[in-house]
């Protein structure tokens, strides 16, 4: 069991260890830091606008993390937010002609760098791997929240 649980652990860390220094990497050249990648591709992904109570609840971020981002992209001429007088909660987020671009450009990078890392994976194996670690991460998300059961 203490096998697994190590494999686990390594596996996740390393995986995140290495998206992050890419994601800096790719947001460097825009002045930003990789965790404003997911910001930019989900705002992209809503191209109507978003709330940030939204880009919380699809990010899985908090409302601290999602208001240092969208100042920041709003200082750096990423990110508009519509509505006049309301607070940063009330307001519809919308990416600028600049801010488009660039999550164009990292939705791509991303995709290239997905691709790259999986190549070995037929398409059955990476449907089993995503829908694997989507259960493993909603059952951790429970478990999270509850606590662990008592032995």
């Amino acid at each position: 069991m203490l096998e697994r649980f190590e494999r686990f652990s390594l596996a996740i860390f390393e995986i995140s260890r290495c998206w992050h220094k890419l994601a800096a990497a790719e947001l460097a050249p825009y002045g930003l830091k990789g965790a404003h990648a997911i910001y930019l591709t989900m705002m992209y992904r809503c191209g109507e606008g978003i709330t940030a109570p939204q880009l919380c609840e699809m990010c899985g971020r908090d409302k601290s993390d999602v208001s240092r981002a969208v100042a920041m992209l709003q200082e750096k001429g990423f990110v508009t937010k519509e509505g006049v007088n309301q607070s940063l909660y009330r307001g519809l987020l919308k990416l600028t002609g600049q801010g488009r671009d660039a999550a164009e450009q990292i939705g791509r990078r991303a995709s290239l760098a997905v691709e790259l890392a999986g190549k070995d994976l037929d398409e059955e194996e990476r449907t089993c791997f995503y829908k694997a670690l989507e259960s493993i991460a909603a059952h951790l998300r429970t478990i999270s929240k509850e606590g662990l059961p008592p032995q």
